[in-house]
């Protein structure tokens, strides 16, 4: 029988098949075949026996969140209690375009901003919208509710920044945990301690533990570079420019001309030099 892989809780598989669950384990095997088993996951079941025999072949995976299967990222940024990052969001748009997986951004928190500081945060959401990105406020929530439908979609960023609060508010039935701020660390303490994959307004969401780290030593440089998907705007001299140290490069000009943002470029910069 044909299910999907909905939690795991302690090598403890939550499988749902067309609505029935079961839970089960998985077979030996699939340790010396490498294979681990993840949340997302399509696989065959033994509903007789509670055994999962064959995980299929994954559309896409994430490693942080370990999750399979994805179709789009909804990114929680908060802009105040933690600070608005421009890094840790162009990180995770980055993780979703490598990962061929769309990213969604939200931002929450802005009702914590002065008028200037709202403004300073207005001018990144619109350079965001500009290269074709679809960018959130929280408060949206009739607009949110509509992206979800057939689509399986990872919540995921910054820890303490709303994902829980977010969707509570989009389906009360869910009642997800909810922790507060630490004031001494300025992160949120982690409520969600595993993942799991639910239905909600029409399609399945994944909402995870939230992190305050990202790697990226096992990504190559060059999926890297294309993850920032203005940059191909900008054709180089050289087609395998990598827009650091070479000459006539159309990317660094386009930022000295503020085209491209320059803390996307810092970004960039910070991504590849942390490899």
């Amino acid at each position: 029988m044909k299910g999907q892989i909905v939690k795991i809780v302690s090598n403890q598989y939550t499988v749902n098949c067309n609505g029935d669950i079961y839970i089960c384990n998985s077979r030996g095997r699939f340790r010396n075949d490498k294979i681990t088993p993840v949340v997302g996951d399509y696989c065959i079941i033994d509903k007789d026996n509670n055994y999962i025999l064959e995980i299929e072949p994954r559309k896409n995976e994430l490693i942080r969140p370990l999750v399979s299967n994805i179709d789009q990222g909804f990114l929680i940024t908060s802009v105040k209690v933690p600070d608005f990052s421009t890094n840790l969001l162009d990180k995770l748009i980055v993780l979703m375009e490598v990962n061929k997986v769309e990213p969604i951004i939200c931002i929450t928190k802005m009702d914590l901003l002065n008028v200037e500081e709202q403004k300073e945060i207005e001018k990144y959401v619109d350079y965001y919208r500009s290269i074709g990105y679809r960018v959130f406020y929280n408060t949206e929530i009739d607009e949110i509710k509509k992206i979800f439908k057939d689509k399986t979609t990872v919540f995921t960023g910054q820890t303490g920044a709303g994902k829980s609060t977010l969707i509570n508010k989009l389906d009360i039935s869910l009642d997800f945990e909810v922790g507060e701020v630490s004031t001494a660390l300025g992160r949120g303490r982690h409520t969600t301690r595993h993942v799991e994959l639910v239905e909600i307004l029409g399609g399945k969401v994944l909402d995870t533990p939230g992190f305050s780290a990202l790697e990226f030593n096992n990504i190559d440089k060059e999926k890297i570079r294309d993850g920032f998907i203005e940059f191909k705007n900008y054709p180089c001299k050289y087609k395998d420019c990598m827009h650091l140290n070479e000459d006539e490069c159309s990317v660094k000009q386009a930022v000295l001309e503020g085209k491209i943002l320059r803390s996307r470029y810092l970004s960039y910069q910070k991504i590849i030099n942390s490899r």
